[in-house]
C-alpha cells in the first residue's frame, strides 16, 4: 500500500509508531513486522532495542546541554536548551511508551501519547527568529494545539475521530518536515550571508543527511529490514539513531557558530596572558617592586611619585 496524504494506515503497517494503536480502527493499526520482546523480571519488554537508544540519547543529551551551558555568553544559548530539554522529555516518553511499560491497553497511553505528539510538534519550533520568550510561547501554543488535536483524535470528541486523522497526519508527519526544511533554509542563508567561515554547511548537511535517511528507513524500509534480520530489530532502531545522530549534528552546528566573549567569560581558563609584553618587557613583579607596592584606591604608591 502506498502513502495516502492524512492516513496512517500505510505508515503503521510498516513502522511501529507510537500512536499507531490509536488510530484507523477502535483497535489500532498493526505493523506487518515488528521487533521481537523480551522478559526482563516477568514484565515484557518492546523493542527493547530502540528502548536502549533512548537511554543513549538522554545521555548524549545531557552531556550537550552540560556543554551548552557551560558556554556562560554564547549567542542562543537558553534557546537551544529549551530544544534540548524536550527531545530529552521525548525521548523519555519514548522509553515508556515505546517498551509497553506503559501498556497500549491502559487509558493512561493515549494521553502520553498526546503528551508525546505535543512535544515532537512543538520540538521543531526552534531556529525561528523569535526572543526567548516568544520561542518560549511559540511551542506551549503548538504543545496545545498538537496535545488537543493528538488527544481528541485518540478519544473521538470535538468532532475528531480516530478513523479521520488528517490532522493528525498534519501536525504528526507533515509539519516536522516543513519546519526541518525551513530550518535548513534560515542556517544555510545566515550561513552564506554572515559567516566567512563554511565549515558550519557540513554540519548541516550531515544532520539533514541523518534525518533524512532515518525518515527512509522508518518508513520505506522498516519491514524489509525486519523480516532480513529476523525480527531482532526493525526500522523504528535505525531511525531513531539516525535521529539522534541528527540532534547531534545540531549541537555541532550551533557549537561551530558560536564564540564566547573572552571579556565576560567566566568558565575555564582559556589562555594566562603575560603582561611583561604590555609594559615593555617589565614583569609584573618588577613593576611592583620599582612602584613600591599596586595602585589601591587610587593613591599613589609607596615611596615615591610617578
Amino acid at each position: 500500500m502506498g502513502l495516502k496524504f492524512g492516513s496512517f494506515d500505510s505508515l503503521c503497517e510498516t513502522a511501529a509508531l507510537i500512536i499507531c494503536p490509536l488510530v484507523g480502527t477502535d483497535q489500532g493499526i498493526v505493523p506487518t513486522c515488528y521487533s521481537r520482546n523480551v522478559d526482563v523480571g516477568g514484565t515484557l519488554i518492546f523493542q527493547p532495542s530502540t528502548s536502549f537508544i533512548h537511554i543513549v540519547a538522554i545521555i548524549m543529551t545531557a552531556i550537550m546541554i552540560y556543554h551548552i551551558r557551560s558556554k556562560y555568553t554564547a549567542v542562543g544559548r537558553k534557546e537551544i536548551v529549551l530544544f534540548f530539554w524536550m527531545y530529552a522529555v521525548i525521548q523519555l516518553l519514548g522509553i515508556f511508551l515505546d517498551s509497553g511499560i506503559i501498556p497500549t491497553s491502559n487509558t493512561v497511553y493515549a494521553w502520553f501519547a498526546a503528551v508525546y505528539t505535543g512535544l515532537v510538534a512543538s520540538a521543531y519550533c526552534y531556529g525561528t527568529p523569535l526572543s526567548l520568550w516568544f520561542l518560549r510561547i511559540t511551542c506551549l501554543v503548538v504543545f496545545g494545539v498538537a496535545f488537543f488535536i493528538a488527544i481528541a483524535t485518540f478519544k473521538s470528541f470535538a468532532s475528531f475521530s480516530y478513523s479521520k486523522t488528517l490532522p493528525l497526519w498534519i501536525i504528526y508527519i507533515l509539519w516536522p518536515v516543513i519546519c526541518v526544511a525551513i530550518y535548513i533554509v534560515s542556517q544555510l542563508v545566515l550561513v552564506f550571508r554572515t559567516l566567512e567561515d563554511r565549515w558550519p554547511i557540513g554540519d548541516i548537511v550531515f544532520g539533514t543527511s541523518f534525518w533524512v535517511v532515518g525518515m527512509v528507513i522508518l518508513f520505506a524500509f522498516s519491514t524489509t529490514i525486519c523480516d532480513a534480520i529476523k525480527h531482532y530489530i526493525d526500522g523504528l532502531f535505525f531511525s531513531e539513531l539516525c535521529v539522534l545522530l541528527s540532534v547531534m549534528m545540531v549541537y555541532k552546528y550551533w557549537d561551530s557558530i558560536t564564540r564566547e566573549d573572552l571579556e565576560f567569560s567566566v568558565g575555564s581558563k582559556q589562555a594566562v596572558w603575560e603582561p611583561a609584553s604590555l609594559v615593555g618587557g617589565v614583569s609584573g613583579a618588577q613593576l611592583y617592586q620599582q612602584r613600591g607596592g599596586y595602585n589601591r584606591g587610587g593613591y599613589p604608591p609607596a615611596g615615591g611619585g610617578y
